[in-house]
């Protein structure tokens, strides 16, 4: 079996997500064998890093021989039961767990299926909360640019004009506030300024306030200063707005500490989770709330107050284990200081960027890094060129229309960091119009 025998398979039923399908009459698919550490394998032997983590969710490489031994272990025990009316030790464990590592206040988990899911839960559950209280708020606020996912709910509180525009008609309510201009305090209290002038006109609309803490993911990522957080807290407090801390992406160490909200010192009324919470094995994820929030939904039967929300597949034994298999790993590796040690390796390399005529801006928080480029049409579908010039190369690249990011597995060597960022250093420069500063 070679490359494109699969890829003629896939082709003929598969539809796949992001994705274009009429470029793969030129676009080769690429057809994977199997994964070890950070490098993906295709049929014909061909290897790549995979500098996107495989959308952001893997943490410890492919096939990593702790999480592999503890999905086997769990499937021989106990593969999936019902979360309503029964419960099994993987996800109590899971739970007990993250509840001490998240900020302190967070003590009562709600789980689901992937991020979206999530964010659609943390959405109903505020909406809910402020129901049971005799409360009206059905309006959310988010930040520009931002990106929550793309279910419903979750389309209805990000920013992508694209998506809005083709959506409109089925989409909730919600406005956007100004996401902080850059990385400086100066913008973060430039924007905190609007916020508060926006909590101040619709406060008593307002269910809660979503915010992807510190980077905005899909927003090319875009990132700001920690002090916005801080006074976005401040101000929920003030008008009795919920905060929503959604670090699908951001959690788990990729901005230098476990959760992203850690650098603000401030606890979200609900923190989503998912992605890397399974260190990239399976769909799993969960808002984590107060026990306040919890408290308003407890309630005898005939109340009618308790949360009508529920996935199948709600707490599943395999994917417990794999995120149980993934904290330990945490526990053991002192993950976050060596990730903090690659950060800075990383942060070296990324100046020769700054030397290109074509790129914008360098910027960086903790694991992630990105290269913005300028002076190029969209319809020129620069980033694509990056693409195939990174699998040319043996890197998976995969950019965010002009903008270049490195988010690898955790476990990347200095010598695999070289190649990554050597082949995007050289894909940029071999670009129309590229010459050196």
């Amino acid at each position: 079996m070679n490359n494109k025998m699969m890829a003629d398979r896939d082709l003929d039923v598969i539809w796949h997500p992001c994705t274009q399908m009429k470029d793969h009459e030129f676009l080769p698919m690429i057809p994977i064998k199997k994964g070890e550490g950070v490098y993906l394998e295709d049929f014909e032997g061909n290897r790549y890093i995979d500098a996107v983590s495989s959308w952001w969710v893997n943490m410890f490489g492919h096939a990593n021989g702790y999480i592999n031994a503890a999905v086997k272990k769990q499937l021989d025990t106990l593969e999936h039961v019902i979360l309503a009316g029964f419960t099994h030790e993987q996800v109590i464990r899971l739970s007990e767990r993250l509840v001490k590592l998240t900020p302190e206040g967070l003590t009562r988990c709600f789980y689901a299926d992937n991020g979206s899911s999530a964010i659609e839960v943390a959405l109903k559950m505020s909406y809910h909360f402020h129901k049971n209280q005799g409360r009206e708020r059905s309006l959310f606020v988010s930040l520009s640019n931002s990106y929550h996912g793309e279910t419903i709910g979750a389309l209805s509180v990000g920013d992508v004009e694209l998506y809005k525009e083709t959506y409109e008609p089925l989409l909730i309510r919600s406005i956007q506030t100004p996401v902080p201009k850059d990385q400086s305090e100066e913008a973060a209290l430039e924007a905190a300024a609007a916020l508060a002038e926006c909590f101040k006109t619709r406060h008593e609309e307002i269910a809660a306030l979503i915010v992807e803490p510190l980077i905005q993911g899909a927003g090319s990522m875009h990132m700001y200063h920690p002090l916005y957080l801080t006074k976005a807290r401040e101000l929920c407090d003030v008008y009795g707005i919920h905060l929503i801390a959604d670090e699908v992406m951001a959690g788990f160490g990729r901005t230098g500490t476990m959760f992203a909200c850690e650098q603000a010192g401030i606890t979200p009324d609900y923190m989503v989770l998912s992605k890397g919470l399974t260190g990239g094995y399976l769909p799993l994820s969960v808002v984590l709330t107060t026990e306040e929030v919890y408290a308003a939904f407890y309630c005898d039967y005939g109340l009618y107050k308790a949360f009508l929300h529920s996935h199948s597949y709600t707490g599943n034994a395999l994917a417990c284990a794999a995120a149980n298999a993934t904290l330990d790993l945490f526990e053991s590796e002192n993950v976050i200081e060596k990730n903090r040690d690659n950060s800075n390796y990383i942060a070296s390399k990324l100046q020769a960027f700054e030397t290109l005529a074509n790129v914008k801006e360098v910027r960086q928080c903790g694991m992630v890094a990105a290269v913005e480029l300028e002076g190029y049409a969209p319809q020129e579908r620069i980033g694509l060129k990056v693409y195939e010039y990174g699998l040319k190369h043996g890197v998976l690249l995969r950019p965010l229309g002009h903008i270049v990011y490195f988010m690898p597995p955790y476990i990347i060597s200095k010598e695999e960091i070289d190649i990554m960022m050597d082949t995007a250093y050289q894909a940029i420069s071999h670009l129309p119009s590229a010459v050196v500063k």
